[in-house]
């Protein structure tokens, strides 16, 4: 049987990156493990996992993958972004003083919710997610404090807190969505994916 299969990159410096390669390899994408400039080269979409925002920052540095991966969003590559990735992306962060990608027009509290002890999880109502409701797993995560006006607030917790947003064709969640085994938000991303134009249709049997 012949399926597209589009190549995803995911950031693969630190943090939970494993968890999603396996949620997408689950799905059908080919995956490709982002550790150098170079591995960007022909991938239709990446991810930004969860992790560690600050130690993150500081390998795109020596990994020099900074500038190509600011350059690759800012031309248009489908991008999800899931907890310490949407800090990496962010205009600013209110509460620490980074020095983001600034790729995305939010401004975000990091560890909005407390210490690792705080760590919850919620059911959400996702804009575009049909079906029940999507767990979301958060820890140790950031909250997004102000969207600029291309920015579409997709879901908020109860509290009304937005955890997850949209800007065009960067999709990010506060949340880790790789720690269930609902795809549906890779699922969404794919779909994304076909509908920029980038996936080029490659198959297999």
């Amino acid at each position: 049987m012949t399926v597209s299969s589009p190549v995803i990159g995911v950031l693969s410096l630190q943090g939970s990156f494993s968890e999603h390669s396996a949620s997408l390899r689950r799905l059908g994408a080919t995956v490709r493990e982002i550790r150098l400039p170079q591995d960007l080269e022909g991938i239709e979409g990446i991810i930004l996992p969860g992790g560690e925002s600050t130690t993150f920052l500081n390998l795109l540095d020596t990994s020099q993958l900074r500038e190509p991966l600011r350059e690759a969003i800012s031309s248009g590559l489908p991008t999800l972004a899931t907890c310490a990735g949407v800090i990496i992306l962010a205009r600013g962060v209110t509460t620490h003083d980074m020095t983001t990608l600034g790729v995305l027009d939010i401004t975000v509290a990091r560890n909005a919710f407390g210490r690792q002890t705080e760590s919850f999880e919620e059911d959400l109502s996702i804009e575009g997610i049909e079906g029940p409701a999507f767990r979301g797993v958060f820890i140790r995560a950031p909250v997004i404090d102000a969207a600029g006006p291309d920015v579409r607030v997709l879901c908020a917790l109860r509290s009304g807190s937005p955890v997850a947003c949209r800007q065009q064709h960067v999709l990010a969640t506060t949340f880790h969505p790789e720690f269930i085994p609902d795809l549906r938000l890779h699922q969404f991303f794919l779909h994304m994916v076909t509908a920029s134009g980038r996936n080029t249709s490659h198959t297999g049997t």
